[in-house]
């Protein structure tokens, strides 16, 4: 396998900001591909160790493009979570004023982050969508936008000024990236952990999602995101991405998993891997009749009861 991660590019985006953060992203190759789909087809092919993706912003939620890959592609598994403060600076070519601004790009994600000051700012100008910040930069150097809202670091990289910088509708807004790999053996459990699951049900009746999120309730598991996504097989056909706190060496989560296999027609497990927001000292307590000691002790005392000992 390739020593190297694949990741959204081109150079200068806000995701080769949050991968060069890792310690190991220091040992391997960094290259950038154009798209979300692209960086995770480099890792199915074998071209890639990982991709190194943004899944989650805290404006808008879910990054639809890397939740569908990781729904409907061939399986892969996060392995890291790496969050990253955002905030835009509006990035011209020397000499543009605010007043010659006509079309605005970036990635679609970073439209619900800046939509206010756009609408303050440059009420008359169009948007226009780019595969990634750093994409939009280029597109703005080569003379097809006028503007683009990317990472203020990203300026020297594409011979841009930034004109406005510190621009951002929500404060101490984040973006949350993932480290995904090909299917293998989850790392050993640090105590904050984070379980990723896609689950989809076996019909539509009232009380299907409830009785899917009472398999994490009944065992004192906290949810940490829930969005449905379309399964493509017509309106109103769901499934459903699930970060659950725990890991899958939990006994409590690995009861929830079972149930949730049972109960779902597809359960695709996505990874358990430490959380990027908190250690283990500040994790959530585990309700006391929760925790792996008193599912055992449970288990322990069916057995006990099978054998007729009361």
């Amino acid at each position: 396998m390739p020593a190297s991660y694949a990741y959204l590019g081109p150079e200068g985006t806000f995701t080769e900001v949050a991968l060069r953060t890792l310690p190991e992203a220091a040992t391997r190759e960094l290259i950038p591909y154009v798209s979300v789909q692209s960086a995770l087809d480099a890792v199915r092919a074998g071209e890639a160790e990982a991709a190194f993706v943004p899944i989650e912003n805290s404006v808008e939620g879910g990054i639809t493009t890397t939740l569908d890959e990781l729904v409907a592609g061939e399986p892969l598994t996060i392995y890291r979570e790496v969050l990253l403060s955002i905030t835009f600076a509006l990035l011209v070519r020397p000499g543009t004023k605010l007043t010659d601004i006509k079309t605005v790009s970036a990635h679609p994600a970073a439209q619900p982050q800046v939509r206010n000051w756009l609408r303050t700012h440059l009420p008359d100008a169009v948007w226009e969508s780019a595969a990634s910040n750093a994409d939009a930069a280029r597109l703005v150097q080569e003379g097809r936008y006028d503007a683009a809202f990317a990472g203020e670091f990203a300026a020297a990289r594409y011979g841009l000024v930034a004109l406005e910088t510190e621009i951002h509708d929500a404060e101490n807004a984040q973006t949350r990236f993932v480290l995904v790999g090909r299917p293998a053996r989850p790392a050993a459990p640090t105590g904050a952990d984070k379980t990723s699951v896609v689950l989809w049900q076996r019909d539509d009746h009232p009380g299907g999602l409830r009785d899917l999120l009472g398999e994490f309730a009944s065992r004192g598991i906290n949810l940490m995101l829930l969005q449905s996504r379309p399964t493509g097989a017509g309106i109103g056909n769901y499934c459903f991405c699930i970060d659950a706190e725990g890991h899958i060496s939990d006994r409590r989560m690995v009861e929830a998993l079972m149930g949730l296999k049972r109960i779902c027609l597809q359960v695709r497990f996505l990874g358990s891997y430490p959380r990027a927001d908190i250690t283990s000292a500040e994790a959530r307590p585990t309700p006391a009749w929760a925790s792996d000691e008193e599912f055992m002790a449970a288990s322990d005392w069916v057995t006990r009861c099978q054998d007729g000992r009361f």
